[in-house]
């Protein structure tokens, strides 16, 4: 579904007059930012070990094909890189990324003002790196294993369309599609 309202476009890759019916795969289109912020249009959701796009469309929309939905409305890109992994493959990727995965990956303290329970991240060549070693007994070690641990809890909260406007999204996806660049 996704692709085939992509439009084609004639291409001449070598630039010798010998022109292609091709698909445009630049051709992108995103939300408007009167829906993206429409609360009222979204759910958000924790992704559970193992759970793909394709899974979580068939349960909520009932087609594994509409798939594209989830990943346009959280700006997804990359399904390889922006969307959570598994548990063997977590392993396997911060074990190929690091020498020891319990190396110390940055200190962090608690933010002095406003909200207190957010963190600053701090490393010993920052700014706020005084050279005191009294400064890491207040900060809080974070390992290589648990940064990458946060980034994937991160990249678990998605945000899903209600059902009730998946035909009016794709309705407005096929008309986009259409809308001339030129």
């Amino acid at each position: 579904m996704y692709f085939s309202k992509i439009p084609h476009i004639l291409y001449d890759s070598k630039g010798q007059g010998d022109y292609k019916d091709v698909t445009n795969l630049l051709r992108r289109v995103s939300l408007r930012t009167k829906v993206r912020t429409n609360v009222l249009f979204f759910d958000t959701y924790d992704v559970k070990e193992g759970e793909t796009p394709e899974i979580i469309a068939h349960k909520l929309y009932g087609d594994p094909e509409l798939h594209w939905i989830i990943l346009m409305i959280n700006d997804i890109t990359d399904r390889y890189h922006q969307w959570p992994m598994n548990t063997p493959q977590f392993l396997a990727f911060i074990n190929d990324k690091y020498d020891n995965v319990d190396d110390v990956h940055h200190y962090e303290i608690a933010q002095s003002s406003g909200d207190t329970k957010t963190k600053i991240e701090v490393y010993k060549n920052s700014a706020l790196y005084t050279g005191d070693t009294d400064f890491y007994a207040s900060a809080s070690i974070v390992t290589n294993f648990e940064y990458e641990e946060n980034e994937q809890d991160e990249k678990r909260k998605i945000r899903l369309l209600d059902p009730i406007y998946v035909e009016q999204f794709i309705t407005e996806y096929e008309n986009l599609m259409k809308e001339s660049i030129l």
